[in-house]
C-alpha cells in the first residue's frame, strides 16, 4: 500500500514518525456527459477569458483571489513554504472520551502506520488510547488545507479520522417535527428495534450497479423494466408498528437467509 502523507505526531514533548494510507476506496458507478441530442460525449475543455482561447494542462496554474477581484498566482514552490506547523505534523491539542465526537463531524479515515524507530512509542499510544477509551484530538494539514481530525485504536493500530470544522455544520433549523408520540407507541417501537437487533453488515452489498445494467440492457433491447414498488405512509401508525413486530418475531422463527454472492 502506498503512503499519501508521511510526517509525525506530536504532543507536549513526544514525537513519533508516522506514514497515512488510504484506508477506503469508493467504486462509484459513473455516467458519462452526453448532447442529448444526438447522445454524443461532451467536452470540459480549460479555456482562458484573457486570450480567448483554450490552453493546455500544462499552462494551468493555481491562484488566490482578492477582494477586489485581482488574482495571486501561487505556484508549488510558494505552497511548500507555506508557514503552516501542521503542514508535517499531526498536532495533538488534547484527549477526549471517544463518545464526545459526534459522527456527524466524520470526514475521510486514514490507516497510520509506523515511521523508521517509531515502532515502540506506536503501540506505546495504540495501548494507552485502547485501555482509556479516548482519542486524541487534533489538527493536520491534508489535501491542501489543514483539517481537524481525531487518532484513535482500531485492531492494533492508529486511525487518523479527520473532522469537519464547526462552521462546516449546517444548523437544521427547525426540520425536527414537534408532535408529541404516546407512551404506547413508544413501547412497541422499542419493542421493534430489539426484534430486529443485529445485521451482518458485510454481507450487505451495493445493488445499483446491477439495477443500472438492467437498465441498459432493457434500454437496448427496447424492452421495459419495472420500477420497484414504492412503499406506502402508514396512516395508522399503531396498526403499522403492530404489524411490523408481527413480521419481524415471524422472520426471526424461520431459518435465516443466506445473503446473496
Amino acid at each position: 500500500m502506498k503512503a499519501t502523507w508521511s510526517g509525525m505526531i506530536r504532543f507536549e514533548s513526544v514525537a513519533l514518525l508516522i506514514r497515512l494510507y488510504a484506508a477506503t476506496e469508493e467504486h462509484p458507478v459513473r455516467l458519462h456527459e452526453i448532447h442529448a441530442t444526438d447522445g454524443s460525449r461532451v467536452e470540459h475543455r480549460r479555456f482562458c477569458k484573457a486570450e480567448n482561447r483554450e490552453i493546455p494542462d500544462e499552462q494551468v496554474g493555481r491562484g488566490f483571489a482578492l477582494g477586489d477581484g485581482r488574482m495571486v498566482p501561487l505556484t508549488d514552490e510558494d505552497l511548500a513554504h507555506l508557514p503552516l506547523p501542521t503542514k508535517r505534523t499531526v498536532d495533538v491539542l488534547g484527549f477526549v472520551p471517544f463518545e464526545d465526537i459526534d459522527p456527524i463531524s466524520y470526514g475521510r479515515p486514514y490507516y497510520v502506520g509506523p515511521g523508521p524507530g517509531a515502532d515502540r512509542p506506536y503501540s506505546l499510544l495504540v495501548e494507552a488510547l485502547a485501555r482509556t477509551g479516548y482519542v486524541a484530538v487534533s489538527k493536520v494539514a491534508l489535501r491542501g488545507r489543514e483539517r481537524l481530525a481525531l487518532l484513535r485504536p482500531r485492531h492494533g493500530m492508529l486511525i487518523l479520522q479527520t473532522l469537519l470544522w464547526q462552521d462546516e455544520l449546517r444548523d437544521p433549523g427547525d426540520l425536527a417535527p414537534s408532535t408529541p408520540v404516546t407512551d404506547r407507541e413508544l413501547e412497541l417501537a422499542e419493542v421493534l428495534i430489539r426484534e430486529l437487533t443485529g445485521i451482518d453488515v458485510g454481507a450487505v452489498h451495493d445493488e445499483y450497479a446491477h439495477a443500472l445494467e438492467q437498465l441498459v440492457d432493457m434500454k437496448i433491447t427496447g424492452g421495459e423494466l419495472a420500477g420497484p414498488a414504492e412503499a406506502a405512509p402508514a396512516l395508522d401508525l399503531m396498526a403499522a408498528l403492530e404489524e411490523s413486530v408481527r413480521a419481524a418475531k415471524r422472520a426471526h422463527r424461520r431459518p435465516s437467509a443466506r445473503p446473496r454472492p
